[in-house]
């Protein structure tokens, strides 16, 4: 089966002054990702080194580069899961770790719980070797700024990405900073399984990116997954779960999905989303 990938640096207002910082880094996860898969490799490990490359990058706001809470501190948020052992890994307002998706990916692999949040996960990642640094080292000066003049504009940052390997199995990931001015403690969609991430072999997989708190009343990944039944397009599957969630929510959000059959399909509500995808083999970027 051909493999298949798709990447997503956020939705929200347009941010023309960072466009081509985010082509750049688009580029780059993509081909992190797409070296996994062209190999053979594994869904999981493509998801993972494809957003783990985002978050290094701090025009996202994922790992170094995310915003900051109302305390001016930065608490991080991601999850992966493997659509076909179905195995999940999530973190939620963790500091202290530049790429929580490796964090995540380590709960999974560990088995023991879903979700770790807090203190508890910086302990967690320190145990199984995941790099930790201080969290005052994760501040940018654009963040900084964002902060002090408390603008608060919901502009491209979150990060994920869905693949399918050759062998026909699925992975997703996502990863965030979250919001600008946020309580400390927030957890957001990004962290929860089945609303920011979900992944199904026997359907596919998606990462959602937009308003947290809507995408999480309405379990916004998993809607659009099981909306890909029947063998149903994944670009119809987007759209119908984004209507969804704008007529029981008002919310805005966007979507990148994969179905079991290797199609490829995204959407969003928000007034831009940047993404990159292969389609028959060559990347295209879709960044505004």
């Amino acid at each position: 089966m051909p493999a298949a990938l798709i990447l997503h640096g956020g939705a929200g207002a347009a941010d023309p002054d960072s466009r081509g910082q985010r082509e750049r880094g688009l580029i780059s996860a993509f081909a992190a990702g797409w070296n996994v898969l062209s190999h053979n490799g594994r869904a999981l490990d493509a998801v993972i080194s494809a957003v783990a490359v985002l978050e290094d990058d701090p025009v996202f706001n994922a790992g170094l580069g995310s915003c900051l809470t109302q305390d001016g501190t930065v608490e991080l948020d991601a999850s992966v899961m493997d659509g076909a052992a179905f195995r999940v890994g999530a973190v939620g307002a963790v500091a202290g770790v530049r790429n929580p998706i490796r964090l995540a990916r380590a709960v999974l692999e560990d088995g023991r719980h879903a979700l770790m949040v807090g203190p508890g996960a910086w302990r967690f990642a320190r145990e199984r070797a995941v790099p930790t640094l201080s969290a005052q080292s994760l501040v940018t000066a654009r963040q900084y700024q964002r902060w002090r003049t408390g603008r608060g504009v919901a502009t491209p940052g979150t990060v994920g990405a869905v693949a399918q390997d050759t062998a026909g199995n699925l992975a997703a990931a996502t990863s965030t900073g979250g919001l600008v001015h946020k309580r400390s403690g927030r957890v957001g969609d990004s962290a929860i399984i089945g609303a920011g991430t979900y992944a199904d072999n026997g359907l596919g997989g998606c990462s959602a990116t937009g308003d947290g708190e809507p995408i999480l009343r309405t379990t916004l990944a998993r809607t659009a997954v099981e909306l890909l039944g029947g063998g149903r397009e994944p670009g119809w599957a987007a759209q119908t779960a984004l209507r969804l969630l704008g007529q029981r929510t008002g919310g805005e959000a966007g979507l990148i999905l994969i179905d079991g059959l290797g199609r490829i399909g995204y959407a969003y509500t928000t007034p831009t989303m940047s993404v990159a995808l292969s389609v028959e083999r060559q990347v295209q970027l879709r960044v505004a």
